[in-house]
């Protein structure tokens, strides 16, 4: 019989640690992160979720005869987003899978 209590303190222990990890998850989510290149020609914002919110290009990075440099700032800007986006999740959520046996 005792071992049934320390089941259901592990439960509930289990149960806290899933609420945490969805309330960081959230807070994550509604995390704005900023990708900038070239002097801030390009600048990209995005959400935790990895969804773009908004993308500024300044008029010097926009030159018709040379659109592959602005497609390539384009990318730099998302890519260096999508990178702090990934370190700050690994920073926060990797508290709750330290230690565990994958």
């Amino acid at each position: 019989m005792r071992g049934m209590g320390n089941m259901q303190g592990m439960m509930k222990q289990m149960q806290k640690m899933q609420k945490e990890m969805g309330q960081t998850q959230d807070e994550l989510n509604s995390t704005e992160f900023v990708g900038k290149v070239a002097n801030d020609a390009v600048v990209v914002t995005m959400t935790g979720d990895k969804k773009m919110k908004d993308i500024a290009i300044k008029p010097e990075a926009v030159d018709p005869d040379d659109i592959d440099m602005l497609q390539d700032l384009i990318i730099m800007a998302v890519n260096e987003a999508m990178v702090d986006i990934d370190k700050q999740t690994q920073a926060k959520m990797g508290k709750f899978t330290k230690g565990l046996p994958f």
